[in-house]
């Protein structure tokens, strides 16, 4: 027979048991605010032994449109430690660098589209825990994406025509959203507005040319942009080239002269030939867009048969995609040179050279008194005006006709 004392004292003794349990289960149960002795007499939070750094990958791990410009990883609450980038399959290493304080890496060079990469990084918190991330990611791929060649390059200085040209490689069918992420300004403080020929190129120009002296920035943030359905942009850059001095010359083809004004004062006035009768030179504003020291002319290329093929033209710049150049001419008759008497060319403007590109010779002296986007005049051609695509002509456009051909 059980006495009380003894009923007690078991009662209290399976009850103690049942609390050993609880707490043993509250303990496996892992959580987060769990307790755990710390060797002197204290408790620790096992939080504490969770790193605090947070290391975000740009690209999503399996994203398969992941931009090629804004790709990167950083980190708050600590710093990276390493960050591996490479090509998925070949191993082949991208390499990049880390901001100073740590908390940022990028690559050092633009991803190439429809790639396959894999990031890792690591990153430790002040207390020297370490955490962790990876990614494996596709950039989005050229069929999906569009870009714009585009002209003046950054840095370079051209004279007081050139446009701002954007050559896009796919159609845009959202000439807005494209347009409204390209921005044009001067330190001059023109008005600076765009202007479509076509579903593919875009250019940028001021009411009248641009000031001489002045800094003009385009600021390029396509990237992520929809141009068309299902297609969109990958650039985003800031590009700022520098306007020289003022070069405009005409070339007059009643009196075949040329007259070169620099700064609105006459520098020179020079002998040409302008297009000969039967192939006449287009009259209008023409922007200076390539200049070569020497090159070759072809007749077939541009559609007039086999009329001739010049190996070395010197001294040539090109005034329109469709073929018309001026440049020196070393093949005129020495017995009759046609220069300041009348027009000889296939609708070129030509100046008297030699052969070789070499001599004090006016092409020579022309050529390099100009720059990329300086501006030349022909006028009194019986040919029409040049159209205003036909190379980087759209100064033959009046205000109020390219400002209707914005979608701003």
């Amino acid at each position: 027979m059980t006495s009380p004392d003894i009923a007690a004292r078991r009662a209290l003794g399976a009850c103690a048991a049942l609390m050993v349990g609880a707490l043993t289960l509250t303990a496996c149960g892992g959580n987060a605010s769990a307790k755990s002795d710390d060797g002197k007499g204290g408790q620790q939070d096992s939080a504490a032994r969770t790193s605090t750094a947070k290391i975000v990958i740009s690209a999503k791990d399996g994203s398969t449109g992941a931009s090629i410009n804004t790709t990167g990883v950083q980190v708050s609450d600590g710093k990276l430690t390493a960050v591996k980038m490479t090509v998925a399959g070949s191993g082949q290493a991208v390499a990049g660098t880390l901001s100073a304080d740590g908390a940022v890496w990028k690559p050092e060079e633009q991803l190439e589209r429809g790639t396959k990469y894999e990031i890792s990084a690591t990153a430790k918190d002040s207390r020297g825990l370490t955490s962790a991330a990876n990614a494996i990611f596709t950039t989005v791929n050229s069929a999906n994406s569009y870009i714009g060649t585009y002209t003046p390059d950054n840095g370079t200085t051209v004279g007081v025509g050139m446009p701002v040209s954007f050559d896009f490689d796919k159609v845009i069918t959202d000439r807005k959203a494209v347009q409204s992420h390209i921005t044009v300004t001067s330190s001059s403080g023109q008005q600076v507005v765009g202007h479509w020929f076509g579903s593919q190129r875009l250019d940028f120009r001021p009411q009248e040319y641009w000031k001489a002296g002045s800094k003009v920035t385009m600021k390029i943030d396509l990237d992520g942009v929809e141009g068309a359905n299902g297609v969109y942009g990958v650039q985003k850059k800031t590009v700022t080239f520098t306007v020289g001095r003022s070069q405009v010359s005409t070339v007059d083809a009643n009196t075949q002269t040329m007259t070169v004004m620099r700064d609105g004062k006459l520098l020179r006035t020079v002998p040409v030939s302008t297009g000969s009768p039967e192939h006449t030179t287009y009259n209008g504003q023409m922007v200076i867009s390539e200049k070569f020291v020497q090159t070759r002319m072809n007749s077939q290329t541009v559609g007039l048969g086999g009329e001739y093929d010049i190996p070395d033209v010197p001294h040539a710049m090109r005034l329109t995609t469709s073929g018309t150049f001026i440049h020196g001419n070393y093949w005129y008759s020495r017995s009759n040179p046609p220069f300041g008497r009348e027009g000889t060319s296939h609708g070129c403007v030509g100046l008297a050279d030699v052969q070789g590109a070499q001599g004090d010779t006016t092409a020579k002296w022309f050529y390099d008194n100009s720059l990329v986007g300086d501006v030349v005049i022909v006028k009194n051609s019986p040919d029409k005006t040049v159209q205003p695509d036909n190379g980087l002509n759209g100064w033959n456009l009046s205000w109020s006709e390219w400002t209707a051909g914005s979608s701003a």
